[in-house]
């Protein structure tokens, strides 16, 4: 082979080679960032009452109450849960009042022949949202 052509394979397969190492390179840290990603899925939220006793056992245990405090602990906890609720509750009608009130005005710019088209898709927008809270409600 003249000299020309054998600099030029050598110069083809250097590159072959690189691009071969690269690709190898790159799917091996593909590859271990997609298993650390299947291995590393987030736990599934604790619910209040896993929290509540994972709370009253580490205060008995750690802190050492006894059993009168534990009561006491109890009743506390028991009353937050009830001011959250209440707070939820009252926070929930304001946001749906609002709700309410934005639909309302976009009624009132319809002309009459657009009311029943607009009662029909806003029929269907709220049973789609409503499937959707089912949906999230079933998941957790």
């Amino acid at each position: 082979m003249p000299k020309s052509r054998l600099t030029a394979f050598l110069y083809l397969l250097v590159v072959f080679m690189s691009g071969a190492v690269v690709g190898a390179l790159a799917f091996k840290t593909y590859a271990a960032d997609a298993a650390l990603r299947s291995n590393s899925a987030p736990h599934p939220k604790p619910t209040p009452e896993e929290v509540r006793r994972h709370i009253v056992t580490d205060l008995r245990t750690r802190v050492r109450m006894d059993d009168q405090q534990m009561v006491q602990v109890n009743q506390i906890m028991d009353e937050t849960r009830d001011a959250f609720h209440q707070i939820r509750d009252a926070a929930n009608q304001q946001v749906a009042k609002v709700h309410d009130q934005q639909w309302n005005k976009v009624k009132a710019l319809l002309r009459p022949d657009q009311k029943p088209l607009y009662e029909q898709w806003y029929a269907e927008r709220e049973a789609e949202r409503k499937r959707h809270q089912d949906q999230q409600k079933n998941q957790k």
